[in-house]
């Protein structure tokens, strides 16, 4: 993967930012689209629509965010790479999108790296084993015991091939020896749209995407993946209390925009966008589905996707997921 080119064009941003900040009064004139390369619905879709609402306010103008599901995300991705670098369209990206799909499918028609400039990380999302009701198990080591007498029976459902919902899985049955049946869907709404009816036994969604149905008894959280109990379900052990010391997993969430986008505009989206995040209406909201805001500015984004890519990288390998496109 070329990344020089990215990693260039971010020292350049970092030593122009402050001139940029005051060059990006006059923008946006116009609506701005934030293309979201996931289904309606789901939880990356309500955090992002949460967003672009404080930032419609703000600029007193139009944001709408474009839901373009298909392909693990690779359709929408394209399309903004393919986009005039002007500020009026924008990518609302997450892990897999970024920093898995490079190294799970064969051949892409972009790089993530090399042909989108990050804007800022906007928020840190909580990963949630969980199960149907009807499944006999209330802890992971449960779940465990009971796929390793019922090998290659027990189904978990993804958000398609490379997501981070999909290696999670993989990642639990390198950690325990158990062995799972993949079933990928095209995004997380029609994912979890099976755990519910009964058809999957279990899946890694985000926790925002399911609290409601957590919450209301539709399923049952076994555990999270993140390196301390979620806010929102504080009963609920981490996989590491569970025995699992390899399954850290977070996934995040933010903002990039096609090569080439003036620096000033992306100074202007990052320091508006920065603003309403602090907002504590904003922030409670958020929390209180499993999205904590956890802002990065342009230059520590870029950093931090380079290191997620390499960690993504060796795992994706462990596992041997390839993908044909």
């Amino acid at each position: 993967m070329r990344a020089a080119p990215f990693i260039a064009c971010m020292t350049l941003f970092a030593a122009n930012n402050a001139s940029g900040q005051a060059q990006g009064g006059g923008y946006p004139q116009r609506v701005v689209r934030i293309v979201a390369p996931q289904s309606a619905g789901g939880g990356f879709d309500t955090y992002t629509r949460a967003i672009a609402q404080k930032l419609s306010a703000a600029w007193g103008q139009q944001v709408i965010v474009d839901n373009r599901p298909g392909a693990n995300g690779i359709i929408g991705v394209e399309q903004v790479t393919k986009a005039k670098p002007d500020g009026y369209t924008l990518l609302a990206a997450f892990t897999s999108l970024l920093v898995i799909n490079p190294h799970v499918y064969k051949s892409l028609p972009y790089d993530p790296l090399r042909d989108l400039v990050p804007v800022m990380q906007t928020v840190t999302n909580t990963i949630a084993l969980t199960s149907h009701p009807k499944l006999p198990v209330r802890t992971v080591k449960e779940l465990i015991a009971l796929a390793k007498a019922r090998p290659g029976e027990l189904v978990f459902s993804s958000a398609g091939v490379g997501n981070v919902s999909h290696l999670s899985a993989e990642l639990l049955s390198a950690e325990s020896g158990a062995k799972f049946l993949h079933v990928p869907y095209k995004g997380t709404v029609p994912s979890i749209q099976e755990l519910l009816g009964g058809q999957v036994a279990f899946s890694f969604p985000t926790l925002n995407a399911v609290t409601g149905h957590i919450a209301a008894g539709r399923l049952r959280l076994l555990a999270t993946c993140g390196d301390k109990r979620a806010k929102t379900f504080p009963d609920a052990p981490t996989m590491i209390e569970s025995g699992y010391r390899g399954m850290l997993v977070t996934g995040w969430g933010g903002f990039m925009a096609p090569l080439n986008t003036p620096r000033e505009i992306v100074a202007t989206l990052y320091r508006d966008a920065a603003r309403q995040l602090q907002a504590p209406d904003l922030r409670e909201r958020l929390s209180a589905i499993g999205s904590d805001p956890d802002v990065r500015a342009p230059e520590q984004f870029a950093a931090f996707l380079k290191s997620e890519s390499e960690k993504w990288a060796r795992t994706a390998k462990r596992a041997g997921i390839y993908q044909t496109q």
